[in-house]
């Protein structure tokens, strides 16, 4: 399991990109990588970058943690993972440096990324849409290497060191959901509740927003904090056997679900009002998977698994073509930046050849003068003998990015319509 968390970086980049390139935390930088930059001169190329943005602003870079449960993975692992985080969260566009820090009880990458991006000197917008993204595309990644991943909405928000003493059995909110969870199916109305915490031990305090304290613990934690499902009138909505109200979002939910397996649903087992809502509800999902059925003229099972086989032909076919077109953009974004960097410095190196103190002039103009060799190497090492133009190079790059945008949607539609043959498949197997 990932916990991530992303805060912005206004002042002291050096400082906080030697501190995660740390060689005795990195094995000796072994695991320290970058993209579009170098990491030895990220902070040279960073500001580059910064002093041709469009916006003002003060943020220099963005830091992004990705801390692992201790002993799920390897560094490698979780080095591989972060930088696929990194590329996908970052679409090619921001130069990275990314570490994974081997020194704790834990394995944890750390990603600073510029703040402004290669191609069209635009500022990154940090704020809680990106960092939804950020957080489902972390738990993707674990999941798909056979880590564990954070249950959506029951741990947002938390902190490493809270998840790590939830982890360890310490966390005083953890044992209180415990405590409540164990009460709940025993209460008849919300005060024999309250009676039954009190008999846990829990010292109550009633007011507008109702809190437990447990022996020892130092401070009162309201029930709220603890997630939606545990707020006073989800509490006694439970008691009474209710499925927890989750918006209006959820209500108006039409499509098709897997159907619930009562005999192996603990929560069925503890609440007669959930059985039957689950009863009802499953009875709903056989007649949406019949009317599916109807309508898209599925007459046999054979017939469901060839369209299952040819959705999922579509599927790999449209994430082919859309991970082709990234990869381009990618390169696309590296090549942009090389060239710029390589023009705007390139009259500094000629200065330097007709210096009479060479040395003088490198000495003071150094990191200029290295990015400027680095920018000329990268530009031979890809084939470029001949600069092309850069206004036309980036209007390639707008025309495949809008390729790009048509392909993803595709992609979506047709890995949503995966999704729904999916569960039709799976209800009709149960």
């Amino acid at each position: 399991m990932a916990v991530t968390k992303i805060h912005p970086i206004k002042s002291t980049l050096k400082k906080a990109l030697d501190y995660i390139e740390n060689p005795d935390k990195t094995d000796g930088k072994l695991f320290v990588s970058s993209y579009g930059c170098s990491y030895e001169t990220a902070d040279i190329e960073f500001q580059m970058l910064l002093d041709q943005a469009f916006q003002k602003g003060n943020n220099l870079a963005h830091h992004l943690i990705q801390a692992f449960e201790p002993g799920e993975t390897t560094p490698e692992q979780a080095h591989e993972i972060g930088r696929q985080l990194a590329d996908e969260v970052l679409q090619g566009k921001y130069a990275y440096v990314l570490t994974t820090h081997i020194d704790k009880g834990h394995l944890h990458n750390h990603i600073i990324f510029c703040a402004v991006d290669m191609v069209n000197q635009r500022k990154y917008i940090s704020n809680k849409q990106s960092y939804a993204y950020i957080r489902r595309t972390s738990d993707r990644l674990c999941r798909e290497n056979g880590l564990s991943v954070v249950k959506p909405g029951r741990d947002k928000g938390k902190s490493y060191a809270e998840w790590d003493a939830q982890r360890k059995g310490k966390s005083w909110k953890a044992k209180l959901k415990t405590a409540i969870d164990a009460a709940i199916p025993q209460a008849k109305d919300f005060d024999d509740f309250l009676r039954l915490m009190e008999a846990q031990g829990y010292e109550i305090k009633r007011g507008k927003l109702i809190s437990f304290r447990a022996p020892g613990q130092e401070r009162f934690t309201r029930c709220k904090t603890l997630g939606e499902d545990y707020t006073e009138e989800a509490i006694t909505r439970r008691i009474k056997g209710l499925a927890v109200d989750r918006g209006p979002k959820r209500k108006q939910a039409k499509g098709i679900t897997l159907r619930i397996d009562l005999e192996n649903n603990i929560k069925a087992q503890q609440s007669a009002g959930y059985a039957r809502w689950a009863k009802l509800h499953n009875l709903k999902q056989a007649a949406k998977a019949l009317n599916f059925i109807t309508e898209h003229q599925i007459d046999s099972y054979a017939d469901l698994e060839g369209r299952i086989a040819e959705i999922s032909a579509a599927n790999d076919e449209a994430a082919a073509a859309l991970k082709t077109v990234e990869r381009r953009l990618a390169d696309m974004a590296v090549l942009i930046k090389d060239i710029s960097t390589y023009k705007k410095l390139r009259p500094l190196a000629l200065e330097l050849r007709k210096a009479k103190d060479k040395a003088a002039f490198r000495r003071e103009h150094e990191s200029q003068l290295l990015l400027c060799e680095a920018a000329a190497k990268a530009l031979k090492d890809a084939g470029v003998t001949k600069l092309p133009n850069l206004a036309a190079l980036k209007a390639e790059y707008r025309k495949l990015d809008e390729e790009k945008r048509r392909l993803y949607e595709r992609y979506s539609e047709v890995k949503a319509e995966l999704t729904e043959y999916g569960i039709i498949k799976q209800n009709v197997d149960s």
